[in-house]
């Protein structure tokens, strides 16, 4: 068989990556990274406010960056073999689009509006209108919330839109039409130039825009009409028809063909969310729950529609018909925090060094080696029930029972609390979240046969592994590639280009297997199962307070 190529696009928090993958049998040809500079700089962000905002540009000169990178370290003859692209990215992250599909901060008078940019996953503005959002549901006969959990987050497209379109006169104005960067994208490269024609993924329609084929698409006007006039026919700009990503969205416009230097019949596949398409990459299987854990994480879990039947798991980020794996059903939790809960915790230990020490080599060289310094001298410490102990609530809680206005806390400190204990408690409280998520679909019903670990925290940290393993009594299986995002999009493409039938097959062709697995050490087991009680009381403490 002739090799056949496709490059899988993933954009992350801080960077975007693209893979150039030999369809035939995964092999990674060339990859390359792009950081976003704007964002590297802190522009249009606010932490205080926790507003989070990422400027199109970043993402288009990735694309063409890393793109071209890649082919030229593969060469003329495979580029000229490029059958498909296929793009995952973060997600809810939605902007303001005119009526032409263009993003209202390239535009002019909005290249430095915030307001005009994307509203990244991690932006938390729009916990009002979350809020709100949940009160007006009691009032409908239908659930419109039933398929995501019964609860509506911050971090998601209506409450998100309601907030810019209240926060902005002239942002309001001049916004047509909402969409997720997801499924920009794939506009981006197809040509688009009508709002109307962009293909919505049933990925990010599904599990953040309440889109649901029981509902005959998304809820109706009056849903949205009676929560705020801001939101009246707003549905009639958005759309009603979804697609899996499996399929294609479109052919490579010829100004993106000759801008990458890519054949003018290059497939675009259908966007989806970085973990779904990472649980594909992952090879996940059904009832194993993959975990992507970087900065969050995302805990995807496939089950078949015809053993699920109607059963409703609450308090969960969604589950979509098709949104991982068509044909199966797609189940989304997550936490809101997991590797930024370390890096807050490194930052704090390194504030000194950033603003007392001018060696920039020196700096970084610690900093670089702290986590692992940690993690090693967390590994020796005992396990004793009453050690420092931490809810891992440090941007809000996604899942279970989405509140993005909880706090974190740390309790039981002492003169003797040094680093490295409080890192062990931080370690066991995002495990102890993960915990949390893998308890809710048991108790709803959906059972969890196992782990799979997947992105960078997964790879790179042995001590967070094992106490993860030890923490939810079970083992944990640790993909070989370390790209696992960007793979599962490089799959959707081979299949949305038609050299794979259906995603299984490329799955099954393109995957690289496990290369590492931890199993619960089962003298642990007793003390984190202790531990985990006192977390959740812990939590529950903190909620009752409500202290904001």
């Amino acid at each position: 068989m002739a090799e056949k190529f496709v490059i899988g696009v993933d954009y992350g928090t801080d960077s975007v990556r693209s893979v150039l993958v030999n369809a035939l049998n995964g092999e990674e040809i060339a990859s390359s990274v792009f950081y976003y500079p704007r964002w590297k700089a802190g522009l249009y962000c606010d932490p205080g406010i926790n507003q989070f905002r990422q400027h199109p540009l970043d993402y288009i000169e990735g694309l063409e960056t890393t793109i071209k990178n890649c082919l030229r370290k593969a060469g003329n003859e495979i580029a000229k073999q490029i059958k498909a692209i296929s793009v995952d990215t973060t997600g809810s992250t939605p902007v303001a689009v005119d009526k032409n599909g263009t993003p209202l901060s390239l535009l002019p008078q909005f290249e430095n509006n915030p307001n005009a940019m994307f509203v990244l996953w991690k932006d938390h503005t729009a916990t009002k209108e979350a809020a709100e959002i949940n009160e007006h549901a009691k009032k409908f006969d239908i659930n419109y919330l039933q398929f995501v959990g019964g609860i509506y987050s911050s971090e998601w497209f209506w409450a998100k839109l309601l907030h810019i379109l209240r926060a902005d006169d002239e942002v309001r104005k001049a916004c047509y039409s909402w969409v997720e960067h997801c499924d920009w994208i794939p506009f981006l490269l197809t040509g688009g130039q009508d709002a109307h024609q962009l293909k919505r993924g049933v990925c990010s329609a599904g599990h953040k825009a309440l889109w649901a084929k029981e509902f005959g698409g998304l809820p109706p006007n009056e849903f949205f009409s009676s929560l705020d006039p801001l939101l009246n026919c707003f549905t009639s700009r958005l759309f009603t028809d979804t697609y899996c990503s499996d399929q294609p969205a479109g052919i490579i416009s010829k100004e993106w063909s000759q801008k990458l230097g890519l054949p003018a019949d290059v497939v675009i596949g259908v966007g989806a969310f970085d973990a779904h398409m990472g649980a594909v990459g992952g090879q996940v299987e059904p009832y194993y729950l993959s975990k992507v854990m970087g900065t969050s994480t995302c805990d995807m879990l496939v089950a078949p529609l015809d053993e699920v039947k109607e059963k409703l798991v609450r308090g969960i980020c969604g589950q979509v018909p098709g949104s991982v794996i068509p044909g199966m059903l797609g189940l989304e939790a997550g936490q809101s925090a997991f590797g930024d809960v370390y890096a807050w915790f490194k930052n704090l230990l390194t504030w000194p060094l950033d603003n007392l020490y001018d060696d920039e080599q020196t700096k970084q060289t610690i900093a670089d080696k702290l986590i692992a310094t940690l993690s090693a001298e967390a590994s020796k410490l005992p396990l004793n029930e009453n050690d420092e102990l931490a809810v891992d609530w440090l941007n809000g809680r996604r899942t279970p029972d989405a509140d993005q206005t909880v706090k974190a806390a740390i309790i039981n400190l002492n003169l003797a609390s040094d680093a490295p204990k409080i890192f062990k408690a931080l370690v066991e409280a995002t495990c102890f979240g993960a915990k949390a998520i893998v308890d809710r679909f048991v108790e709803q019903g959906i059972p969890v046969k196992g782990l799979i670990g997947l992105g960078g925290v997964a790879k790179k940290s042995p001590y967070i592994m094992q106490t993860m393993a030890d923490v939810m009594n079970m083992p944990i299986r640790i993909h070989k590639s370390e790209q696992t995002c960007a793979i599962g999009a490089a799959m959707f493409a081979a299949t949305a280009a038609g050299i794979y039938n259906k995603v299984e097959d490329a799955m099954q062709a393109m995957g690289q297997g496990f290369d590492q697995a931890y199993s619960p050490n089962q003298k642990n087991v007793e003390y984190y199962q202790k531990r985990y009680q006192l977390y959740k009381k812990l939590g529950t403490f903190i909620e009752q307070q409500n202290i904001n």
